[in-house]
């Protein structure tokens, strides 16, 4: 493994981000061992304190296993990482940034479509009005106003499906978008589907009307454009 000395400021950050890769990579082999803290901290030139809280970081995102008295042992991520690894996976260039953008584009339909369909079922009329209220207050263009009006949008709808994973899911893919870059995802044209007002207000239209086939069947197609304009692009 080449380690190379590391600035001083947020060593523990920098330690974090250079094993984070070996890992992803594959460079730190599945099962095997990680060097002992004593030899990480003289290969980074930085203190215990930072490699141990480096390695209880990777612990916690369950990509090492930490055997107190033993060594610290690489784990396998496709089986035991979450949803928080999908931007370092692109950063690394483990799996090309398209495949991870059109990976979580996916989900996101996937996710987005079921949760306007209980949506549509379960959600109050607070929540109803907020979602049309969210709804209405899309730009009529492609500005950059777009994204986060379509973050505020989404959080309406899965706030009113009332389900905590989606919650929590949506708030991963977009850190993962974020990481990755909105700019990526206009380069691809795919800013369409944000832009699209006309079609949001139609599905806070069945949403309020408690249609949830119908409401599902909109959101799919919705976001099924930019997986899509993904799919195409990854050729």
């Amino acid at each position: 493994m080449d380690i190379a000395p590391i600035p001083r400021a947020a060593v523990s950050d920098a330690v974090f981000a250079h094993l984070l890769g070996e890992i992803l990579s594959g460079r730190l082999a599945v099962g095997g061992p990680l060097p002992p803290e004593r030899e990480l901290a003289l290969a980074f030139a930085v203190n215990r304190h930072a490699v141990r809280e480096a390695l209880k970081r990777l612990q916690q995102a369950r990509l090492v296993q930490i055997s107190h008295g033993g060594k610290t042992r690489v784990l396998d991520w496709r089986n035991s990482a979450g949803l928080d690894v999908l931007s370092t996976l692109a950063a690394t260039g483990v799996v090309p940034a398209l495949q991870v953008m059109h990976d979580i584009a996916v989900m996101r339909r996937s996710v987005g479509a079921d949760a306007a369909r209980i949506c549509a079922q379960a959600a109050s009329d607070a929540q109803v009005a907020a979602i049309s209220v969210a709804a209405q207050a899309y730009p009529t263009s492609e500005t950059a106003e777009v994204f986060p009006a379509d973050l505020a949008f989404w959080t309406a709808v899965i706030d009113g499906s009332g389900n905590l994973a989606y919650r929590l899911a949506l708030n991963t893919l977009v850190t993962a978008f974020t990481d990755i870059g909105w700019q990526e995802i206009a380069n691809l044209g795919a800013a369409a589907e944000f832009a699209d007002r006309d079609a949001h207000i139609a599905l806070a239209e069945r949403i309020a009307a408690r249609d949830a086939d119908g409401a599902y069947r909109l959101a799919d197609d919705l976001l099924g454009r930019i997986v899509t304009i993904m799919s195409a692009a990854e050729g």
